[in-house]
């Protein structure tokens, strides 16, 4: 009885959390309103480096922060997403074998008053490539993924 009520249980949790919302965050950005996730059906989060390179790295964590290293090294506290609709359905264009997202990022360490500045969000490519079990920032940041 106690392995069915465990059973149970888990099964609860898993169905809870399979229904969560999805968090979206509205920005502000080159005079329009866009959309962020975090979450797009594919493993994103993680640690994205340099091919054959140790540093600068790019960190994603689950909730929307993250750090990004720049090339002298310095790393700064971000906020990112990816670009969804208000629904939480992920934008993307469809390639041959790969599939193209907008990155949205901010750093995190700026003035809050300036926190909705259309200025503060930068916006970089990132694809992921089926074949590969590759995805990158900007064409040079890469992280391998497994399905």
């Amino acid at each position: 009885m106690k392995k069915f009520s465990l059973l149970l249980a888990a099964l609860m949790l898993s169905a809870a959390n399979s229904f969560a919302q999805i968090k979206i965050t509205k920005i502000k950005a080159k005079d329009k309103n866009h959309y962020l996730a975090n979450v797009i059906g594919y493993p994103i989060t993680g640690v994205y480096n340099y091919i054959n390179q140790i540093e600068p790295t790019t960190v994603l964590n689950p909730d929307g922060t993250g750090i990004m290293q720049n090339e002298d090294l310095v790393k700064e506290n971000i906020i990112w997403g990816i670009e969804c609709s208000q629904s939480g359905v992920p934008i993307f264009k469809e390639g041959f074998n790969s599939a193209s997202y907008s990155f949205w990022y901010k750093k995190s360490d700026t003035a809050k008053s300036k926190s909705d500045d259309e200025n503060d969000w930068t916006l970089q490519s990132f694809s992921i490539h089926y074949d590969k079990k590759k995805i990158f920032i900007s064409g040079e940041r890469v992280k391998e993924y497994v399905e």
